[in-house]
């Protein structure tokens, strides 16, 4: 996997993030509070800019109320989509 597939799959990551806190219409800011995490690193993950370790992505699934591995298994299959 080169490395300009690994940037797509953290911007694709980053436009699922979004596609769910934007679905429950809440902030950055309440999602990164209700994640342990600071609200510029959500801003950098929804940008493709940063990508979650583990403890941080089973966070963020709690915070939106839904698993990690949808979160993943939905950015993997965008991902695919996109590279057919």
């Amino acid at each position: 996997m080169s490395n300009a597939q690994i940037l797509d799959i953290g911007q694709i990551f980053g436009e699922v993030l979004r596609r769910y806190r934007s679905a429950q219409n809440i902030s950055q800011e309440e999602l990164a509070f209700k994640a342990g995490v600071d609200r510029t690193y959500v801003s950098r993950l929804e940008r493709g800019i940063r990508q979650p370790t583990i403890t941080t992505l089973i966070g963020i699934g709690q915070a939106l109320g839904v698993s990690a591995a949808d979160l993943v298994r939905e950015t993997e299959q965008e991902y695919l989509n996109r590279n057919r």
